[in-house]
């Protein structure tokens, strides 16, 4: 998959409503980072890496593995 514009340097983009992280390099479905994107609910993480991720509370996403979407704190 091809990386959104605004994430174009990050590997891996978080979610803040659902506290998933995607890893664009692998991820299939287009349809939810494109989703992530318009609603401006995504995060970046610096180190780009899982480690930083999982230090941050998210947990790698799955195909089919879905959480209740929240509002984000920031």
């Amino acid at each position: 998959m091809e990386r959104p514009l605004r994430f174009e340097h990050t590997r891996f983009l978080g979610d803040k409503r659902t506290q998933l992280v995607y890893d664009v390099d692998s991820w299939e479905d287009a349809e939810i980072i494109d989703e992530i994107v318009a609603a401006e609910t995504g995060l970046c993480f610096g180190p780009d890496s899982l480690a930083e991720a999982r230090n941050r509370g998210y947990s790698l996403a799955t195909v089919g593995k879905t959480r209740r979407h929240r509002q984000p704190r920031s």
